[in-house]
């Protein structure tokens, strides 16, 4: 049964619009009697006029296709046919006083297959309420600044959910007639209600207890799956980490006396913060070495962290409204981006975070979806939840911070714990507090949430010999987005150094530095258009490192030559700026190739380059996982998005599978030493150093196999039989995948034969074909539809299989006949009838599609518009194709 939204357009919500609700609700009590098809909510909300609001204003409460069946408002009957709708409850004139309203309605958690609010995942009730899932359960002031007291009475079957969990702290459980059992929760700190959370369910648990750094005790609990309970406990000790390190570094103490997380397999997000009760999508919770990657298990760290991050930045603190998402977001991936730097490896935690930026964020800038980190506006908030708002808004705090400093930022933290704590804040009253701690003005720095785009950095230097001497120009300009044609020029950190041509680093000496930060830490500020440093006592020409550790989201536009590269990959003291260096010189060559290509010339190479990167290589015994970094090229992403405009995804295919060909020859002997090097019988652990030297060699085999396709298929083939974790597994699966050997097709099948029954292991499955480089992938990727593992009722298979082909496999999607862009917008229809969320983020692939060669171009434009003409669409899809084609 599909759970069908309106076919009308909501109207946009604007931020100069806000204003505060017309009345407060200080408690709410709920009485939820679960079942499958028929579950009952009572609710019963204590509600006051607000002083701040419009005094005798009609009450208005948001719904969401509800079945009402009584209100009360102070214990008398009202008539529903006056004052409810499915989507709304409308009391014209309510008490001017404080009174109550009863209000009683009825769900169908099984027919829910949008995953907002109640449903039913497997045979576990559980809800998702962020953004606007709360008003699905019952009728309610739907905004994240009407924050309530809850108190949450659950009652089920006590056979089929013997587990019954909400927010806060446990306060009574019993027996019922009937079989059935009841509990109740309450939750003392205020939130808004898109932070409820309930699960029942038969689940099988881990636990656990955390001592404060005051001595509370705190009982933790994790509940999966019967049978999974093993593979919840390095999601436990990611917790106890995360718990300790907010503690030490932000000083945040846990609040309540207990912690649980579910784990549960349908889930439209990663997980979700609800306040002290976590819901986990299950591929961030379940891990062990059979089963999970090295990177499942970073993956599990960082958003466990992330989560219980929330619970000071997001929950305790909550966001006035929606627009202010990157108040919550962007700070708490920053907080979960410094957990995890210093519970790995720092440089190549920074080097995976910019990948990620320039991977999503970065084409989001540049195409029609692209918005201010805080937006003006919004036709539907899901959309929102976007890499603008999540990683440039973490690379706001991260500038934020470089340009402060580190007391001034961790003061400007304190005194915004303290003076918000229990508040729903904006970016005006976070940002205040670190003018404040700093005796900074930080005015226009706040453009950074008010003005979309990736602003481009030019620099250019001169050498004086004579002098001693080197000037250098920086200038800055930020291309139009929609709705911004001008832009104001942005207050940046440009974190830099000098080497010299004997890969020294040269001491910063200026005349006049500007602030302290410069000649201390070589952290220069932009502000205006343009400026010039001086730098003297310099013995010979440099060479430049600049935006040493992205100390800014920004286009580098910089003059160094090939020589240039090459010192700084083996040089900097900045190890961000040696893979950089490393990604420059081979976006060059792959542009340059791309170019050749299209006129009918071979491709270019540079023996020097792959005779640099073997070197370190070579040396990443000391931080192999850094190694592994340098050895992996820039994506065809990547390069598209350099290329900018008129981008041709079969010539950028064919330059980069070119490049590995040549450095794979040149480098050959070398990969496979190392290769062996690291080949260990050592027992499984998922530690960093251990992750690293697994990362580095099975980078090597990849890249060994793309110059002896035929001898690396046979070394991954015994790779992948003999492999004893799924990290060594599927890293040989990946390399068989890239090349069409008969090896490929006997270990795909073997593969899943082996893991048929384990749901997350098949996702990684369904996305390794869909990625293959090949034209016959589409053929492939509609026969794997209709494979009994697959549904479009699941998020997970969705994106394992179908945003996998969309976002990860350029040459099948963007195939020149249209048959990618067809089939995705096909698949978006048929998604839209059954989860809209995820249908609108399948069609976000189409983000960079004006930036296509022209027949591609239209083709794209095409499918849009035939997904724009359908008859009925959600608000989600609508707003996405619409924006897309503006």
């Amino acid at each position: 049964m599909s759970d069908k939204p309106e076919a009308a357009p909501n109207p946009p919500v604007r931020l100069a619009e806000y204003r505060p609700a017309d009345y407060l609700i200080d408690a709410v009590r709920l009485d939820i009697s679960l079942d499958r098809v028929a579950t009952r909510v009572v609710s019963r909300l204590e509600l006051r006029p607000n002083p701040a609001g419009i005094a005798g204003a009609p009450l208005i409460l948001d719904g969401g296709d509800l079945r009402p069946f009584r209100a009360l408002l102070d214990n008398q009957a009202l008539d529903l046919a006056e004052v409810a709708t499915p989507d709304r409850m409308i009391i014209a004139h309510p008490p001017a006083r404080p009174f109550t309203l009863e209000v009683e309605t009825l769900l169908d958690p099984s027919a829910n297959t949008r995953l907002e609010g109640l449903y039913r995942s497997g045979s576990t009730y559980c809800t998702q309420c962020e953004a606007e899932g709360f008003r699905r359960i019952t009728y309610y002031l739907d905004r994240p600044d009407a924050m309530s007291v809850f108190t949450v009475r659950i009652e089920a079957d006590k056979e089929e959910a013997p587990v019954l969990l909400s927010n806060g702290n446990p306060m009574e459980k019993g027996d019922l007639p009937g079989g059935r059992h009841y509990a109740v929760w309450h939750d003392p700190f205020p939130k808004p209600c898109y932070l409820f959370a309930l699960v029942g369910g038969d689940l099988g648990s881990i636990e656990d207890e955390f001592e404060t750094v005051s001595g509370r005790k705190i009982k933790l609990g994790i509940y999966v799956e019967k049978g999974k309970e093993h593979r919840a406990h390095y999601a436990m000790e990611s917790l106890i980490h995360a718990m300790r390190w907010d503690e030490f570094v932000y000083g945040r103490e846990y609040d309540l006396d207990v912690f649980n997380i579910v784990a549960v397999p349908d889930f439209n997000m990663g997980a979700m913060e609800n306040k002290g009760l976590n819901i986990f999508n299950d591929k961030y919770i379940l891990a062990i070495q059979e089963t999970a990657t090295d990177g499942d298990y970073v993956g599990i760290e960082t958003v466990v962290a992330h989560e219980y991050f929330h619970n000071w930045t997001g929950n305790r603190i909550t966001c006035r409204d929606w627009f202010q998402l990157c108040l919550k977001e962007g700070l708490t991936v920053y907080r979960d981006q410094e957990f995890s730097a210093d519970q790995r490896s720092r440089a190549v935690g920074r080097i995976a975070n910019v990948r990620t930026l320039r991977a999503s964020q970065f084409p989001e800038d540049a195409g029609p979806l692209a918005h201010n980190v805080r937006p003006d506006a919004y036709n539907e908030i899901n959309n929102f939840y976007t890499a603008t708002v999540y990683e440039k808004g973490a690379e706001i705090i991260r500038m934020l911070r470089a340009l402060i400093g580190h007391d001034a930022y961790h003061n400007g933290m304190a005194l915004y714990f303290e003076r918000f704590d229990g508040k729903a804040a904006t970016v005006e009253d976070f940002i205040s507090c670190f003018a404040e701690s700093s005796g900074r003005d930080l005015s226009q720095f706040f453009l950074w949430y008010n003005q979309a785009g990736t602003p481009r950095l030019k620099a250019r230097g001169a050498y004086d010999a004579a002098a001693r001497t080197y000037t250098l120009d920086l200038s800055q300009e930020t291309p139009p987005t929609p709705g911004q044609p001008d832009k104001k020029p942005l207050l940046m950190p440009i974190r830099l150094g000098l080497i010299g041509q004997d890969g020294q680093e040269i001491p910063l000496v200026q005349d006049n530095p500007t602030s302290p930060r410069e000649a201390e830490f070589g952290i220069f500020e932009l502000a205006g258009t343009e400026r010039r440093i001086v730098f003297k006592d310099v013995p010979s020409k440099p060479v430049p490192s600049l935006l040493r550790r992205f100390s800014t989201p920004a286009i580098l536009d910089v003059e160094l030559s090939e020589d240039d590269l090459l010192l700084l990959m083996a040089h900097d003291t900045d190890p961000f700026n040696r893979w950089q260096a490393a990604q420059t010189f081979a976006t060059r060559l792959m542009i340059r190739s791309t170019t050749l290509i299209h006129a009918g010339e071979l491709p270019d190479f540079n023996p020097a380059f792959a005779e640099a990167l073997g070197a370190l290589i070579e040396a990443g015994a000391a931080d192999p996982a850094f190694a592994a970094q340098m050895a992996m090229l820039p994506s065809e992403s990547d390069i598209a998005r350099d290329i900018g405009s008129d981008v041709d995804p079969d010539a950028i295919f064919m330059a980069r599978r070119s490049l590995r060909t040549e450095i794979s020859k040149s480098l050959g002997a070398r990969l496979l030493a190392v290769y062996e090097r690291l080949t260990s019988d050592a027992p499984f652990s998922p530690d960093a150093a251990s992750a690293g030297r697994r990362s580095l060699r099975n980078a090597c085999l990849d890249l060994y196999a793309a110059g002896a396709p035929a001898d690396g298929s046979d070394i991954a083939m015994r790779q992948f039989q003999l492999g004893a974790n799924m990290t060594d597994t599927m890293a040989a699966l990946s390399t068989l995948c890239a090349h069409a050997t008969p090896q490929r097709e006997r270990a795909l099948d073997s593969f899943f034969r082996s893991h048929a029954e384990e749901p997350l292991i098949v996702d990684k499955w369904f996305s390794l074909q869909a990625m293959i480089p090949e034209l016959e992938t589409l053929a492939r990727v509609k026969r794997l539809t209709h494979n009994h593992a697959f549904s479009l009722t699941n998020p997970n298979r969705v994106r394992a299989l179908i945003s996998a082909f969309a976002n990860g496999n350029p040459t099948g999607f963007n195939a020149a006949d249209g048959a990618g862009y067809r089939f995705i917008a096909e698949t978006a229809l048929k998604l839209d009838e059954i989860n809209p969320q995820v249908a609108a983020r399948l069609l976000s692939a189409f983000r960079s599609w004006r930036n296509l060669e022209s027949g591609r171009r239209q083709l794209a434009r095409d499918a849009l518009e035939s997904v724009a003409g359908h008859e009925k669409l959600s608000p989600d899809v609508r707003d996405i194709v619409a924006r897309a084609l503006a």
